[in-house]
């Protein structure tokens, strides 16, 4: 039943009904080219913190899908995203990775432009053009919107998106949340990147499953990087958000939580997993920034498109490079005030779980580059995959803060979320459409 859906047509890709998914939306190029014009040129997207270009002056260089933009602080102190290409001959203005400025000079034939964007300068602007351009319009391409929250800078290139805050609603916004209670957080210089031979949804998709750690993981494991009840437990939390935003993977209890706070409260007790994580949140600030549910919540957010939230302060960027390829970006936070054991403690998370040098990331991008390479099969990718893991079987559970949960076991449901409010990104033809016709969070059996 589930793959006449997909043969038919009337489920393009994602048969929301039977979790079923069409392989070849990891390599098809043409889905490839259509994800970056209705996704990730119309999305929120993440380019840097606050704390990366703290001066007027300062940038920092990122991509919104395969556009190269400069996130930059201009002479006022306002954050512009500008598009990485001179209009004379498409050069790129800035080869740096990241530093301070006065202007952007375009190193093929010398055009300028201040921070805003404005070409400022031309060589021969007198002799060669004769002033006959009109530098107004012929300025460096501008996102259509910058906006933070919390210190993290988002841009959209589309003018009909809705406001930052809006795109999120409170499952990003709490996604966001849960590393910055962390304190007043400043970046760490340099970002750690990699490329990985697979398809980017992949390595999102990736996030949620905590199915895939006692398989994959084993020699960490083994290694006693992490304990087995940290890495796998089997208390799970999802929460799924607008927009494809969604948090997935362990969750205390409530009966959990009254046991964490009566054991800090006497000193007595043993330790459980979920302690480091739930030792902040005794803050009751940090309670109130999170709310009742998100308290419990110690699962992975994503912000779709594809900005991950680790538990290890850091974040993750999965920039696309192709439908066979994607590149991905460590971000590592630290509160102002952190102490030395704890910086220590960050660094060596930084460099030992994730990231390329990471002996979790490093499982995880052998599985993800079998799976893409999997998908380019002739006969292969005709294949379904089946995301079914848990559908019909677990229930939305609201809270009277107006927060909402499914708690259950191991399952699939954010992958299956991801993967339907993607194929209505890729339906719509504009923000309007979108708006009108994406999926709200879900209610009761999913």
């Amino acid at each position: 039943m589930a793959e006449s859906l997909i043969a038919t047509g009337r489920a393009p890709w994602f048969d929301v009904e039977h979790g079923v998914l069409d392989r070849r939306i990891y390599t098809d190029p043409d889905i490839y080219a259509e994800e970056l014009e209705k996704i990730f040129a119309r999305a929120w997207n993440f380019v840097c913190h606050e704390t990366q270009i703290p001066d007027p002056g300062d940038f920092f260089m990122n991509y919104i899908g395969e556009d190269e933009v400069i996130v930059v602080r201009d002479r006022s102190g306002a954050i512009q995203v500008l598009l990485n290409s001179c209009p004379h001959r498409g050069n790129t203005v800035c080869r740096a990775e990241q530093g301070h400025t006065n202007s952007f000079l375009c190193s093929y034939h010398g055009w300028n432009f201040d921070l805003t964007g404005g070409l400022i300068g031309m060589p021969g602007e007198d002799t060669f053009y004769r002033n006959d351009v009109d530098k107004s319009e012929w300025g460096l391409g501008r996102a259509a919107q910058v906006a933070s929250y919390k210190g993290f800078v988002f841009a959209t290139l589309d003018p009909e998106a809705p406001p930052l805050e809006d795109y999120l609603g409170w499952v990003g916004r709490l996604g966001i949340d849960t590393l910055a209670t962390h304190g007043d957080l400043v970046a760490v210089d340099g970002v750690v990147k990699n490329r990985i031979k697979c398809n980017w949804k992949l390595a999102v998709d990736n996030l949620y499953d905590w199915y895939h750690v006692k398989i994959s993981h084993g020699s960490a494991l083994r290694a006693g990087l992490l304990t087995d009840e940290a890495m796998a437990p089997m208390d799970q939390m999802v929460i799924l958000g607008e927009y494809g935003h969604g948090i997935g993977g362990p969750g205390m209890s409530e009966e959990q939580q009254a046991e964490f706070d009566a054991r800090m409260a006497s000193g007595k007790g043993e330790p459980q997993w979920y302690d480091l994580q739930a030792q902040r949140r005794l803050d009751p600030a940090v309670r109130e920034t999170l709310g009742p549910i998100g308290t419990r919540c110690l699962g992975h957010p994503n912000i779709f498109p594809n900005l991950w939230i680790a538990l290890t302060r850091q974040v993750c960027l999965r920039i696309p490079r192709g439908p066979f390829e994607t590149e991905l970006w460590w971000f590592t936070f630290m509160p102002k005030d952190i102490s030395e054991e704890e910086r220590r403690h960050t660094m060596f998370m930084a460099n030992h779980v994730f990231g390329p040098a990471g002996l979790l990331e490093q499982d995880d991008g052998e599985n993800w580059s079998h799976s893409t390479r999997g998908a380019r099969g002739t006969v292969t990718r005709r294949q379904p995959l089946n995301f079914s893991m848990g559908r019909g079987h677990d229930r939305v559970e609201d809270d009277a803060s107006g927060q909402h949960r499914i708690e259950t076991v191991v399952n699939e449901h954010g992958q299956r979320w991801t993967y339907q409010a993607w194929q209505e990104w890729m339906l719509a033809d504009n923000w309007q459409e979108l708006i009108a016709n994406h999926s709200m969070p879900p209610k009761g059996v999913v």
